[in-house]
Order: structure tokens, then sequence, then C-alpha cells
């Protein structure tokens, strides 16, 4: 690869992580207009609890919603981004998160929950844009278990 298109992957890089950031910013301002609008119109997102949002206007109500009540108080940190292209105009990141502040049904506050977000990101007329997003818990690992047919040792 040339120095030429490792610098224009570089600058590409940056206008993906500055897309990812930019979830950062309108989280924590609770600003759903803006949210959304990192995500292209027709772009898929599934939330930690396995709900599936079709659409940029679904995906800014339902993020609404939830900014109007357990998410009113909450704060997102982006900790870590991976990047990888599979074509000069699609890419993928991984994106690690934690979040503080939220509020559970009862009104205590939860603990920090860390959640890696798998996104497609395509250069959709100059500018990178989410077009499916999925949200996972990052969750301590289970301890492993001994399968009840084998045998003891």
């Amino acid at each position: 690869m040339g120095s030429t298109s490792r610098a224009n992957q570089k600058s590409e890089q940056a206008a993906i992580r500055q897309t990812v950031m930019g979830l950062q910013e309108a989280w924590n301002r609770h600003d759903m207009n803006a949210f959304a609008s990192l995500f292209a119109e027709d772009a898929d997102f599934v939330n930690v609890a396995g709900a599936w949002w079709k659409g940029r206007t679904e995906i800014e109500q339902k993020h609404r919603t939830a900014h109007a009540t357990m998410f009113h108080d909450s704060t997102l940190s982006i900790e870590e981004v991976d990047l990888r292209f599979l074509t000069p105009d699609i890419a993928i990141a991984h994106v690690l998160t934690s979040l503080v502040g939220q509020r559970m049904p009862d009104g205590t506050v939860a603990p920090r929950q860390r959640a890696l977000l798998t996104q497609a990101l395509q250069k959709q007329s100059g500018k990178w844009m989410i077009v499916a997003s999925h949200n996972t818990d990052v969750r301590p690992p289970m301890p492993a278990t001994v399968n009840a047919t084998e045998p003891s040792k």
C-alpha cells in the first residue's frame, strides 16, 4: 500500500471515529436528534435486550423515550474503538462503552455497565453513516462448568 493510500485510510479512520464519538457527545447531551443523525435513513439498531429498531426515525424515537426516563441522568463513555475496512466505503467498528447513571424501574441507580457495539458503517455522499448497530452487554465471564455426563476424575 502506497503512502497516499495509507494517508487516505488514516483520514477515513479519523472520519469514522468522528462519527462514532458523535454517539457519545449526543448521548451525553441527551440530544437524540443529533444521535439519530449519525445513522443512515434505513439503518438497523439492535439494543442490549434484543429489540430491533428499523430506520433512523424509530432509532431516534426509541432512544428519545429511554432518555426521558431510564437514561435521563446517564453518561456514556467510549473506551475503545477498533476499525476494519471491508471495502473502501464499508467498515466495521467494535466500540467498547461504559455507562453510568442509568435508573432502574424502582428509581435506584444501576451499577456501571459496559457494552460492546458492533457497527457497520458506510460512506454515503462523502459522510460515514452507521447502517447497522448491535449493542451487547459485556459481562464477567461465567465460571467453567463441568458437563454432568462426564465422569469426575
